[in-house]
Order: C-alpha cells, then sequence, then structure tokens
C-alpha cells in the first residue's frame, strides 16, 4: 500500500500546493482558504486540479 502526495493548483486563486493523497483533514488553499480536498476514509476528494501525481 503506497501513498502519494499531489501537486494541485487551486481554482480561485491558481496558487500551487502540494497534498498528501490519503489526508484525513480537510486540505486549505495556503493563500485563498479555499477548500481544496476533502477526506472520504481513503483517498480524498480533489476539488482542484492536479497538475502532478508525486509518490
Amino acid at each position: 500500500m503506497t501513498s502519494k502526495f499531489l501537486r494541485v493548483r487551486c481554482p480561485k486563486c491558481k496558487s500551487e500546493q502540494i497534498i498528501f493523497g490519503k489526508a484525513s483533514m480537510v486540505v486549505k488553499c495556503l493563500v485563498c482558504n479555499r477548500k481544496l480536498a476533502t477526506p472520504t476514509g481513503g483517498k480524498v476528494k480533489v476539488h482542484a486540479k492536479i497538475l502532478e501525481v508525486l509518490s
């Protein structure tokens, strides 16, 4: 079982951020505070554009 990190771009302010693919808390943009991902018990549901999957 491997976990991935995701590079995402906020749809509101276009800021890029790296998030954990199995986060257990809501992930918000560090610039504008918009919700980027929500936990689902496994993988996160991403509300932003995924630019790259990092391992």
